[in-house]
């Protein structure tokens, strides 16, 4: 009974509510967050004091938990966006307002921004945890402006927050009741973003240069601008130069690449042309054997002669002559006499040929 009369009165307020109070979450991402209005808050639902506690355990069911968060946002960065989440996320239920203070304060109070304070409306407006856009937000919450916009609690960083002659300006929030603290982002800040710029501003003077943007309209004077244009010559050559060596690391590294593999291709045909040769003519060798073999036939040509035929008819003697010698060595055969060196040598040869003529008789 007691989960129906809830989902009853639930339905009945939600129906009274204006849009600020039911923003659904698809609205939220395909739409902008609202401006909120000058005058009075749209809210027409009750509105009762709550603790922290019953807002936490989703009470009252009639209306959304109302937390308020503000800010400069200049440079809108991560830090933010995750203060915002922390806020919206406090409760089960929560309608997150989030107020942007305007340039004359913030130029008064902390300091020049980057951003306009249209820019850092628009800013804000497009975050997926915001629902609602104050402009214009006073520096120090009075009773008055949150009993106007119907603010239940204030979301920001627990560190006191010194400005404007106070020690910490939430500090009546905090005896209130009303204060929820969020976590800072360590690492992360609008002015650790311009100490960034500051620091390395030759950069990005150099870098606007390059896309176009004149001297006079960053500021720089004639000479800085010839210095800036000069290095950005410079750092392209640099870079030309770097892109060559590493064009040449890749080609020299081919040329090892390959030459690795001529070489190894070199030595195995080595091995193979050492081997094929040592096969042929080594101590073992195919060569040696064919040259023993040949050399064996020969000799064996040369001790044992091919004799003559034996079905050759013999020869018959003549009985007026006696059996001529033996023939003279195959070598001696065809050899001519030397002629006589004097002529007394050929008396004497002619004079035993003739007695040799006359023994054969």
């Amino acid at each position: 009974m007691v989960k129906q009369r809830r989902i009853r009165a639930h339905s009945c307020c939600a129906a009274v509510a204006p849009l600020c109070c039911r923003r659904g979450p698809s609205k939220t991402l395909t739409e902008p967050a609202i401006f909120a209005r000058e005058t009075s808050c749209d809210c027409r639902a009750p509105h009762e004091k709550l603790t922290i506690a019953q807002a936490r355990r989703g009470t009252p069911v009639d209306r959304p938990v109302r937390v308020y968060a503000d800010g400069i946002f200049d440079l809108f960065h991560s830090g933010h966006a995750r203060a915002l989440m922390q806020a919206k996320n406090l409760f089960p239920n929560t309608y997150l307002i989030v107020g942007v203070c305007s340039d004359e304060l913030t130029h008064k109070y902390k300091g020049f921004t980057v951003m306009t304070e249209h820019e850092r409306y628009e800013a804000l407006r497009h975050c997926r945890y915001v629902d609602e856009v104050l402009r214009d937000a006073p520096w120090t919450l009075t009773p008055e402006f949150l009993e106007k916009h119907k603010i239940d609690f204030v979301a920001h960083d627990d560190i006191p927050y010194s400005s404007a002659g106070s020690e910490d300006v939430y500090k009546h929030i905090k005896e209130a009741g009303m204060f929820v603290p969020t976590q800072r982002t360590e690492g992360i800040s609008t002015s650790d973003i311009i100490t960034r710029i500051v620091r390395d501003y030759d950069v990005y003077a150099r870098r606007n240069l390059q896309r176009g943007y004149t001297a006079k309209e960053l500021n720089v004077s004639y000479i800085n601008e010839k210095k800036y244009r000069l290095q950005n010559q410079v750092d392209r050559m640099k870079e030309k130069v770097r892109t060559v060596e590493e064009k040449s690391k890749h080609f020299v590294y081919r040329v090892e690449e390959k030459s690795h593999d001529l070489i190894q291709k070199w030595e195995e045909k080595s091995r193979e042309f050492i081997g094929n040769f040592l096969e042929l003519f080594g101590p073992d060798g195919t060569w040696k054997q064919v040259f023993q073999e040949r050399s064996g036939r020969m000799l064996s040509y040369a001790l044992s002669p091919r004799g003559s035929p034996s079905n050759s008819p013999p020869r018959e003697l003549s009985p007026l002559r006696s059996p001529s010698p033996p023939s003279p060595p195959a070598r001696w055969h065809n050899a001519r006499p030397s002629p006589p060196t004097s002529p007394k040598g050929a008396s004497a040869s002619i004079s035993s040929m003739s007695e040799g003529d006359e023994d054969e008789k």
